[in-house]
């Protein structure tokens, strides 16, 4: 599995798709986004998985694998 970092809208977005992992057992965590990444609230939510796109909810700004690159942006979907 790779590893990703979700970046949100709101706060509240943030802690919703982190509680929704937790909910599907898989493993995350909250945390200030990286400085090398943009956000509108400054949480994102670094977690694992095979496919990330399976879990966007309207609240997702933007995923990033590991290394910085960008996967998915809200103003390209």
């Amino acid at each position: 599995m790779a590893e990703y970092i979700a970046t949100f809208f709101s706060h509240y977005g943030a802690t919703a798709f982190a509680r929704e992992l937790r909910n599907r057992g898989i493993a995350s965590r909250t945390m200030p986004v990286p400085r090398h990444l943009s956000s509108s609230c400054g949480s994102c939510v670094a977690f694992s998985a095979e496919e990330p796109l399976a879990f966007l909810t309207p609240e997702v700004e933007a995923v990033y694998a590991s290394d910085g690159v960008r996967v998915w942006h809200a103003d390209e979907a």
